[in-house]
């Protein structure tokens, strides 16, 4: 879509959270979370610097009304008929970088499965994904450090992108909440991996799935790009299995044992499995879901029912656009 009604055009990657965390106390150093506020940061930056490029008084058409926030000048939005959560327009998102999947495969405009993750349709979209990301970035780096949660983070919204260009192919997609499911992702294969220094543990888990059964129950609604949450979930869920390994439960205690009651290996055998199934998934994952998306290929024609894990019509709605 080159210009048009956002709400008709645009895929908004969309997140709601209500998250609580189950951690027990390990000797695993804490770390001072600066990443995570440096990304709203980032986020934040984007979102000005697009409303500035907008410039609604200079080229607002009119059509669908007057800009909003007009004192704003040219940082004011788009008319609330063509973006009702207080954005730029289409047109602006597209050119500063949008996912469009013509430019990525045609284009040849890879770019944008990474600057799409940047972006954001409006101040409701940023301010949502921005909450989230604070709730669930900030905690697990302050558990696992800078570079393992900006990893994830990076390569989940990488993923996303990935699967919302196979099967998203008319529309343009924007938002961080691929890489914020692919967060959400990590924090359960987390759970699983590092089952044994959990208290609490069913609870947990309980919680870590109706949260992540409601987010992407969000997701069937139309014009929310569920393709990037499930391709970052995905992700995420695999890469916390790889880089989010804790030591099994006792093993820093029993360092200070005599050495036949230690612990014998830091980590336990179904967490070196889950290692290296999970590496093998990611290889095999990003090579195909990329050759298939430069070779050109539609994932709706390979799989006729996936167009419902994005959006399910009903007598309220359509999923035309």
């Amino acid at each position: 879509m080159a210009s048009g009604d956002l709400e008709r055009g645009t895929k908004n990657r969309g997140y709601n959270n209500n998250n609580r965390f189950y951690y027990v106390e390990t000797a695993d150093k804490q770390w001072t979370s600066w990443l995570i506020p440096m990304f709203v940061v980032a986020n934040v930056a984007v979102f000005i610097v697009t409303m500035y490029v907008n410039n609604c008084p200079k080229n607002n058409l009119g059509f669908e009304g007057s800009c909003v926030a007009r004192f704003l000048g040219r940082l004011s939005f788009q008319p609330l008929k063509e973006n009702p959560l207080f954005g730029p327009s289409s047109s602006t998102l597209e050119k500063m970088g949008a996912l469009k999947w013509n430019k990525v495969v045609h284009g040849h405009q890879g770019w944008r499965l990474i600057t799409c993750v940047w972006l954001h349709a409006g101040v409701i979209h940023l301010l949502a994904n921005m909450l989230s990301l604070v709730f669930i970035g900030i905690r697990l780096e302050q558990q696992f450090g800078f570079v393992r949660v900006g990893t994830l983070y990076l390569l989940s919204g990488f993923g996303g992108s990935i699967l919302s260009s196979l099967f998203i192919q008319q529309n343009i997609s924007v938002g961080a909440s691929g890489a914020l499911f692919g967060l959400l992702g990590a924090m359960l294969s987390e759970l699983l991996t590092n089952w044994t220094i959990y208290s609490n543990k069913i609870a947990a888990l309980f919680t870590l799935v109706i949260i992540i059964a409601i987010n992407l129950a969000v997701g069937i609604l139309p014009h929310v790009d569920n393709f990037a949450h499930i391709g970052g979930f995905l992700t995420g869920f695999l890469l916390g299995f790889v880089i989010l390994l804790r030591p099994q439960f006792g093993w820093y205690e029993s360092r200070n044992l005599p050495a036949e009651a230690r612990v014998k290996s830091r980590h336990t055998a179904y967490q070196y499995v889950l290692l290296l199934v999970a590496v093998a998934l990611l290889i095999v994952g990003f090579t195909v879901g990329l050759v298939m998306l430069f070779r050109g290929e539609n994932g709706n024609k390979h799989c006729s029912w996936c167009h419902y894990l994005s959006c399910v019509p009903t007598s309220k709605w359509k999923c035309d656009n």
